[in-house]
């Protein structure tokens, strides 16, 4: 009987390929699980969702539902703030920075892998924030603040552009906050 490290190993693993070949909203549990020779509860067991499976299997560090959950509850006041906090919180990370560096390397469009995050990123965060704000030009606010972010955080963490590489992150979410926030709030004229 495989141990529950080996079962995670192969989920996991399965996982991977399932996201390189078909993207995010093309990889579904059940696949996963037929891939990796387990019964779909077995997968279940160990990840409760799609979002949770794929967070695993890409090494994010955090909880995609919880985590937007989290950042939203507090209303739109600060919402810039927070964002600005969270993004630099993962990016301590060092795996995930490491992931950031590596597509930023193959380029946005190179794989698959990196198509799979965006088809993530797109539904499972931006999507929420865009029905969190409920305006109509609400996808074009999110997409430019999360792309400010984007930037920053190539800049910081990539790239290491001093002075931003080395600033406090009180002093980054002082500067950047506001921006984001402002890309949040502000109709965008004959925004699609």
């Amino acid at each position: 009987m495989a141990s529950s490290d080996d079962v995670t190993r192969a989920v996991l693993e399965a996982a991977r390929a399932a996201y390189a070949r078909r993207g995010y909203l093309n990889t579904t549990i059940k696949g996963v699980a037929a891939t990796a020779g387990v019964a779909p509860d077995v997968v279940r067991r160990y990840y409760a969702n799609r979002e949770a499976l794929f967070a695993a299997a890409m090494r994010l560090p955090f909880d995609p539902g919880m985590s937007i959950a989290a950042l939203l509850a507090p209303g739109i006041d600060g919402l810039g703030d927070r964002m600005v906090r969270v993004t630099l919180r993962m990016l301590d990370d060092p795996e995930t920075r490491d992931q950031l560096a590596e597509m930023v390397r193959d380029g946005a469009g190179a794989s698959k892998a990196t198509a799979a995050l965006r088809e993530f990123f797109e539904t499972e965060m931006v999507d929420r924030v865009v029905a969190f704000l409920g305006v109509p030009d609400a996808r074009m606010r999110v997409v430019l603040a999360t792309s400010y972010l984007m930037g920053v955080a190539a800049s910081r963490y990539v790239l290491q552009v001093e002075p931003l590489a080395s600033a406090t992150e009180d002093e980054v979410v002082a500067m950047v906050g506001p921006m984001v926030q402002m890309a949040l709030t502000t109709p965008i004229p004959n925004a699609r």
